[in-house]
């Protein structure tokens, strides 16, 4: 009987898929603007991206795209808003590593299932974190650094507990051995002054924040948390070529909507994204700040961040961090 309930109830929601996506198909998708959430606020990373791929989309391929700001607990109250919207391809909102695949372990209590409340749409973009010191520190490279540590524990700033740059340095003193301590900032500005004051020792950081620093030689890169050398920074070092093969940890960022959005509203969307993400134009601006458009199928995105769940969660362990 139980068996016979279950594949009544899974006939019933095939039924209405067909249905909803038949109804989709019949009103010329879209029809009306479509709104996407970005969980951080305005002239940050991830809205700057969300706001480029959405205006070259609107302007290339005719579709109207209203960025909508809901920043807030690491990106939980955004993703949230997400998660619960209605599922008619109306709504989308765009994803990180912070808050698809680290907040998930980092929080006590989370308010959505980030493995099963989103269909994944695609993959924007990523980029590394920098590990940079001030122009007169005495560290140049991560033998110096791995040598300053055994001497003293040194201090580790970051932009905020729970951020990709914060696990990444866990990620990376676990690997080498590194003693230190970690001192957690509000936001990268503050983290990147002090810095500069001489208040911490090293910092990993997001490329928009310093790469102007690095090139005006008022800080210096170590090496770059990427699989490849930045094009931007190239006489920067990965860390897996600086005697750590294997070593990447890179913020991602991806356009998600609401488990159960009809295929062909995350198709179009896909579609037309991946074209944006393929022009010259796109790509110089997302090079200029450590960016690589990425791309790709709905299904790629969902065994992408499958992994990426499970390793980041795994750092986060490691890391003992907590966030309530």
């Amino acid at each position: 009987m139980q068996a016979r309930q279950i594949l009544v109830r899974g006939a019933l929601a095939i039924g209405a898929s067909f249905l909803a996506a038949s109804a989709l198909a019949q009103a010329g998708y879209p029809s009306q603007p479509i709104k996407v959430i970005v969980p951080f606020p305005p002239a940050g990373g991830t809205d700057v991206l969300t706001r480029l791929v959405a205006n070259e989309v609107t302007l290339k391929d005719k579709l109207s795209f209203v960025v909508d700001n809901k920043p807030g607990a690491g990106g939980n109250i955004g993703l949230d808003a997400v998660a619960k919207a209605k599922k008619d391809g109306y709504t989308l909102g765009t994803g990180q590593t912070a808050n698809l695949a680290i907040n998930p372990t980092l929080y006590t209590k989370m308010p959505f299932d980030a493995a099963k409340d989103f269909a994944p749409v695609v993959l924007l973009a990523s980029q590394p974190v920098v590990l940079v010191v001030r122009a007169e520190s005495p560290i140049k490279t991560l033998a110096d650094l791995k040598s300053q540590s055994e001497q003293k524990q040194l201090t580790m700033a970051s932009a905020g507990t729970g951020t990709v740059g914060h696990i990444a340095g866990e990620m990376f003193a676990k690997r080498a051995g590194v003693k230190m301590m970690h001192v957690p900032y509000k936001g990268a500005g503050p983290a990147t002054t002090d810095l500069m004051g001489g208040t911490t020792d090293y910092y990993f950081a997001t490329p928009p924040s310093v790469i102007s620093l690095i090139k005006s030689g008022k800080l210096r890169a170590l090496a770059v948390t990427s699989q490849k050398r930045l094009e931007v920074l190239p006489n920067v070092p990965t860390i897996a070529e600086s005697g750590y093969a294997g070593f990447v940890a890179e913020d991602w960022k991806a356009v998600v909507a609401p488990a159960g959005t009809p295929p062909e509203a995350i198709t179009r969307i896909n579609q037309v994204m991946n074209a944006a993400l393929t022009r010259p134009e796109v790509i110089a601006r997302l090079k200029d700040e450590g960016s690589v458009a990425r791309g790709g199928t709905p299904a790629e995105l969902g065994s992408f961040m499958k992994s990426e769940q499970t390793r980041w969660g795994a750092a986060v362990r490691e890391s003992g961090a907590k966030l309530d």
